[in-house]
């Protein structure tokens, strides 16, 4: 009897993940997934979490070490952030587009729309505000509304937004170079983890010979022991999968079924909205790009081969917990050297962020839609300015976008408090969103493999 591969596995455990939530809902049983499901899911997460991190550093230090010529590692460097940035730029533009053609956020009464309306001027004229340490002005009205409709979390991430609203425009090149190594190995901040990688594998490059060799051989053997532990707790996703998909899902129910409908139906044209964009951009821009730039390779091919990092990304809503698997499936399944797979993704998974740029301009303008506030064309070429450098900063774990998208928010004169609306059913339209990122992040490490310069010996 042929064994069913891992990926259908995991469909057939994401299934039964939501059939638990809504029959324990049904039954009053959210106390028993939250005491005894949930805990699983968080382990897996912080397995995968916990392999991450040493797997990108070793991963873009051999990535790096293994390209003998430094103008080599420029332009693999060069190719993949144009292909990460067009993909994005691509993305905001076509959010806009489907939210303009279909106004989701007029889809509701004129008579809630003009209170919500008056509820936006009145914040407007609450203009005489407070000024912020960081220079920064938020109204007093803003300030009511964000107490009282947002909850404790929300308000950390407007905190946070502000922040960095005020910070000079080269702040996030200054983020990338890290204080501490260790430091950043301890906070799992991706992006020093990786500045550090690079500069560690140049300094290999040029000195090269006998003297590195032994940490080459090193770094060989650590790879293989960190995809050894990939491999075991991959064995078991689906049990993970179904624990933490039941977890999620059963959590946004708790005991009341008719709660999600509810909101659901209040959100569907938004949703549908955001889906669309999402579906487009995974079946639709993407398989053309391997069409334009791998005519060699089908379709078909590269779904079967990124399936399981798919179906692992869309039950964990993680872009750096998926790394580790996007990894395997990318080396193994399509055949990616690991030198390009090594440089390319952890990169990706830091900042190529397609589905949470389009998301955002998505939900900006339904946000303002539902508002009677009509965004100008400058108005919405800010937002693509500015969706595409926040998804560039926004961490790779689940609804960091909702944190980015603050930015946005303010960058063309709306409430960021607004955000509360929408986020009931973020959790859910968050996985869908990590299953763009994960594909694009797969399509772009395919297409600069063909690129690498063939002087340079493959792994």
């Amino acid at each position: 009897m042929r064994k069913l591969a891992l990926h259908w596995k995991i469909v057939i455990a994401l299934v039964l993940g939501f059939a638990w939530a809504y029959i324990a809902a049904t039954f009053g049983w959210s106390s028993i997934t939250r005491d005894w499901i949930d805990p699983f899911g968080e382990i897996f997460l912080r397995l995968l979490k916990l392999i991450a991190v040493p797997l990108v550093a070793v991963s873009v230090m051999k990535g790096v070490a293994s390209l003998t010529d430094i103008r080599v590692l420029g332009k693999l460097g060069v190719r993949t952030l144009l292909l990460y940035l067009a993909t994005t730029v691509f993305a905001v533009g076509l959010g806009l587009g489907i939210v303009n053609v279909v106004q989701p956020g007029a889809h509701i009464s004129d008579d809630q729309r003009l209170k919500n309306r008056a509820q936006y001027e009145a914040w407007v004229d609450a203009t005489d505000g407070v000024e912020l340490i960081d220079g920064q002005r938020l109204s007093t009205g803003e300030l009511a509304v964000a107490t009282d409709t947002v909850d404790e979390a929300m308000s950390q991430r407007l905190e946070t937004a502000n922040k960095t609203a005020g910070q000079s425009p080269l702040q996030p090149l200054v983020d990338v170079v890290p204080e501490n190594v260790f430091g950043a190995f301890t906070d799992a901040a991706m992006l020093q983890i990786i500045a550090f990688a690079i500069l560690f594998g140049i300094s290999m490059v040029l000195i090269g010979g006998a003297q590195v060799e032994p940490i080459l051989k090193l770094m060989d053997s650590i790879d293989v022991v960190l995809l050894k532990m990939v491999g075991i707790i991959m064995d078991a996703a689906p049990f993970f999968v179904f624990c933490l998909v039941a977890g999620k899902v059963g959590g946004l129910a708790g005991d009341d079924v008719n709660g999600i409908a509810a909101v659901f139906e209040s959100l569907g044209w938004y949703s549908l909205c955001v889906v669309l964009g999402l579906v487009l951009m995974t079946f639709v821009v993407y398989p053309l790009l391997m069409k334009l730039f791998r005519p060699d390779k089908s379709i078909g091919w590269f779904f079967k081969g990124i399936a399981p990092a798919q179906m692992l990304a869309f039950s964990s809503s993680s872009s750096a917990a998926t790394l580790p698997v996007t990894m395997e499936c990318v080396n193994e399944n399509l055949g990616v050297s690991k030198r390009t797979s090594g440089f390319v993704l952890p990169i990706g998974a830091t900042v190529n962020m397609d589905g949470t740029s389009l998301y955002q301009a998505i939900a900006v303008v339904f946000l303002a839609q539902f508002h009677m506030v009509d965004l100008s064309l400058g108005q919405q070429v800010t937002i693509v300015l500015t969706a595409t450098l926040a998804s560039i900063g926004a961490a790779a774990v689940p609804s960091a976008g909702l944190v980015t998208m603050i930015l946005v928010m303010q960058s063309v004169g709306l409430n960021p408090a607004w955000i509360s609306f929408i986020v009931p059913v973020d959790r859910l339209l968050d996985m869908g969103r990590t299953v763009v990122n994960v594909t694009g992040d797969s399509v772009v490490s395919t297409v600069v493999d063909r690129w690498t310069p063939t002087e340079v010996p493959r792994s």
